[in-house]
């Protein structure tokens, strides 16, 4: 009872400020008290801690994963716009051959490829419904790929000038010598036939299509000849010649309207499939 009088008595001077001393005990109270209530309080501060660490922890987990959806998102679209830039330096390139043509041309894409090693044919996205026809000429931005054997209202199939099948009357750009270039089932590779051992022609001569045949217009570029052998036992050298058009890599090319070849085929006599492929075996 005396305690509590005498702590009501304290409150009533504290309260009232009637003596100075007061301030001296609360201070001297409250610096006794500190360590006891940080005591207390310490389990509190402590849980919460590891609640936020571990709240930190899972939400840096969380950031992560983000960014490394983020991350392969942005690589995957890094490497489309690389694909679409190379796709248009390519259509760039395709075009840019087009305006040096004198002929009317149509730009198809490559669909499909026969998986027989043997056969080097393509299918394009093109057929009569854009005027596409058997024998049409194809080229991409480098040279001559081939020609159309085969045709239904929306694709077409095309004989690639690699194939053994296939042979273009060409002449060399050099000395105007006319040969004939055959495809010798290598996709890099053409073989020109019956060349004479003193025949005009070197390695690094251009080939182009001679335009006999009414079959390819002329100046087309075909190949590149890379081997000239002559062989004193043979009545014939050994000629052969890297392909200009990129048979393996181009993926659109240019469908080529000759109205000569168009006149050949409306003119000449018998089914088109025998005609055709009587011209290229």
């Amino acid at each position: 009872m005396g305690l509590t009088l005498l702590s009501l008595l304290f409150v009533t001077f504290d309260h009232l400020r009637i003596f100075s001393i007061t301030d001296d005990i609360r201070t001297g109270l409250t610096l006794l008290v500190s360590p006891v209530v940080y005591l207390a309080d310490y389990p509190n501060r402590t849980a919460e801690d590891v609640r936020q660490t571990f709240k930190s922890r899972a939400e840096l987990q969380s950031d992560i994963i983000d960014l490394k959806e983020q991350l392969l998102l942005l690589r995957a679209k890094t490497e489309k716009m690389a694909a679409l830039t190379a796709e248009n330096n390519r259509l760039r390139d395709l075009l840019g051959s087009a305006a040096k043509l004198q002929d009317n041309v149509l730009v198809a894409e490559l669909i499909g490829v026969d998986p027989d090693p043997e056969r080097h044919e393509v299918i394009i996205d093109k057929g009569t419904s854009s005027g596409v026809y058997v024998g049409q000429p194809l080229l991409d931005a480098q040279g001559l790929m081939g020609q159309v054997i085969e045709i239904s209202p929306y694709t077409s199939r095309v004989l690639l000038v690699s194939d053994q099948t296939h042979s273009v009357p060409v002449q060399v750009n050099r000395s105007n010598l006319r040969l004939i270039a055959r495809g010798s089932g290598v996709t890099r590779q053409l073989e020109l036939l019956h060349v004479q051992d003193t025949a005009d022609i070197r390695v690094g001569d251009l080939l182009v299509s001679s335009g006999l045949g009414d079959r390819f217009p002329v100046g087309y570029p075909v190949g590149l000849v890379n081997k000239v052998e002559h062989d004193p036992g043979q009545a014939f050298a050994l000629v052969t010649a890297i392909p200009s058009a990129r048979l393996d890599r181009s993926r659109h090319v240019l469908l080529v309207f000759a109205e000569e070849g168009l006149a050949s085929l409306t003119h000449s006599g018998g089914s088109e499939s025998e005609r055709d492929y009587g011209a290229i075996r």
